[in-house]
């Protein structure tokens, strides 16, 4: 098929029109780009039509059909399915910029409760803080996807580079589904261009990933974010051990499906919970600096403190640079979870009752276990560990039917191929953690061309200026933070209290804009 990438193009920074041309690759004109077809993309263009640009004026590039699929696939395989609920608050809502009316004041209104209201006026101190429901932010999200007009500005397919271009401005390529166009590669050329991608991919610790390619058994061992269905079904045709490795959200979520199963179903199901930093009291240097923690937890009600999204922290963090900034990070973050009562309670239970066990230390040396089927695992155990009992003072082994890895999405940049490219030949770089470096404007630094601007949101930033990146409201503050930029550049109109009032309530009344 003609309309390729030549190798000229390849190991060219910067390319003209005519190398485009010449290439065979047809080009289109649009002024911004968003590429990923994600929450991030679907954020930014929402915020950019309410700030006025005219859907023709944008590109969305992308292989999701709807922006919400890759996080709602990750939702269902780690156990929060439509019904269960978040780790995001009343007003991260990222189908209304506005934030109202909240996730809370909707659910009170469609439940005909005030519940919801009650526990948002009452948290955190007499009630856990208010989450919503999964199906909640789809569904929300699907009624301002068609309100907006998303669809109609979405090129399906998978985009491997942007170059800048000369004379200002980037070309992206994008691969669209094949048979889909008369040529291979379509390249849109652009005066700006977001890059929305999500995480880099799927990372398994090492030790697990080791196992996988040295005995080929992707069974055994499972990452909580791919499909592990067959897991807990097998659970319930015959008793069994799962070894859980992890501390965050995800391991709370399996855990608390291991055991609802257990309950509803009898089964006599043996947990085993390996913790490699088990905490067994609040973390911080002082009363004002302090998070709760127990049994191995740490609790934090959200990914960052609430200050990040827009109090002290936010405007703090904004200022620090360097090394400083990597230890701002390293002491506001590390693994938590939100507290949740229902499976607080269950684990209570299973360690009275001795089905639910836990270790700390690190593991080695994975193998399959003779017999039917398993892996046995050599522990190497913590003995400065604060566990409730004494810790074993040699390294011992241990046998389970399946490992569940919830260690969470970690993969570096340089896995996914775009973020490695621009690492190459745009000028991009990293930031103290290691991700993509951003300014407080979210332009991606190094990358200016000419009069364009590439800018990037959500977890491929972290580590930047802005902490609460991979959350809702930290997308939502990244697009207003763009299309403020965008306005100060004379692409779009700047949002004043008229025209944002008019806005909101033509969100209000679902009417297309």
């Amino acid at each position: 098929m003609r309309g390729d990438i030549t190798q000229d193009l390849v190991e060219t920074d910067v390319w003209t029109d005519e190398m485009v041309r010449r290439a065979g690759i047809p080009i289109l004109d649009v002024p911004f780009v968003t590429i990923g077809s994600g929450i991030g993309s679907f954020v930014t263009y929402d915020t950019l039509r309410i700030y006025g640009v005219p859907a023709q004026s944008m590109a969305v590039l992308g292989p999701q059909e709807v922006p919400w699929a890759s996080y709602e696939y990750l939702t269902r395989v780690s156990q929060i399915p439509r019904g269960e609920r978040l780790r995001s608050d009343s007003a991260s809502t990222p189908d209304n910029m506005w934030g109202f009316p909240s996730y809370a004041v909707r659910e009170a209104l469609a439940d005909k409760t005030i519940r919801p209201l009650w526990n948002v006026f009452t948290e955190p101190i007499f009630a856990n803080y208010y989450t919503p429901k999964a199906g909640q932010a789809f569904v929300a999200m699907e009624r301002e996807f068609h309100r907006i007009g998303y669809a109609g500005s979405l090129h399906k397919g998978h985009v491997r580079m942007v170059r800048k271009r000369s004379g200002g401005g980037y070309f992206a390529v994008l691969t669209p589904p094949a048979g889909a166009a008369p040529t291979k590669r379509i390249a849109f050329r652009s005066t700006y261009v977001h890059l929305g991608v999500g995480y880099p991919g799927l990372k398994l610790l090492p030790d697990l990933q080791e196992y996988r390619e040295k005995y080929r058994d992707p069974t055994r061992v499972v990452n909580a974010y791919e499909p592990h269905e067959h897991v807990y079904q097998a659970l319930q045709r015959r008793p069994g051990t799962v070894m859980i490795r992890g501390s965050g959200i995800v391991a709370s979520r399996v855990l608390q499906r291991l055991i609802d199963d257990r309950d509803k179903l009898r089964l006599n199901t043996r947990i085993l919970h390996l913790f490699r930093h088990y905490v067994g009291k609040a973390q911080g240097s002082n009363v004002f600096n302090r998070r709760r923690a127990g049994d191995g937890w740490s609790y934090q009600g959200f990914n960052y403190p609430k200050s990040v999204w827009g109090g002290q922290l936010k405007a703090k963090m904004r200022m620090l640079q360097g090394e400083q900034r990597a230890r701002a990070y390293q002491e506001m973050g590390g693994t938590s979870t939100p507290v949740r009562d229902n499976w607080q309670e269950q684990l209570r239970r299973g360690r009275r009752q001795g089905w639910y066990q836990v270790m700390a230390g690190t593991a080695r040396d994975l193998r399959p276990a003779p017999g039917p089927g398993g892996v046995i695992t050599t522990i190497v155990p913590d003995t400065s560990a604060p566990l409730p009992f004494p810790p074993p003072t040699q390294p011992f082994d241990t046998a389970a039917d399946y490992i569940i890895d919830c260690t969470g999405l970690e993969a570096d940049v340089r896995e996914h191929r775009l973020l490695a490219d621009l690492l190459d030949h745009a000028g991009a770089g990293r930031n103290p953690v290691g991700r993509m470096d951003v300014d407080t404007t979210f332009e991606l630094i190094g990358t200016r061309s000419g009069s364009g601007r590439i800018y990037a949101s959500g977890s491929a930033t972290l580590g930047g200026p802005f902490p609460g990146v991979d959350t809702f409201l930290g997308l939502q503050i990244a697009a207003q933070e763009i299309a403020d930029d965008l306005a100060a550049l004379g692409f779009c109109q700047r949002m004043g209290p008229v025209h944002s009032t008019r806005q909101w309530w033509l969100w209000v009344t679902n009417k297309k804009i």
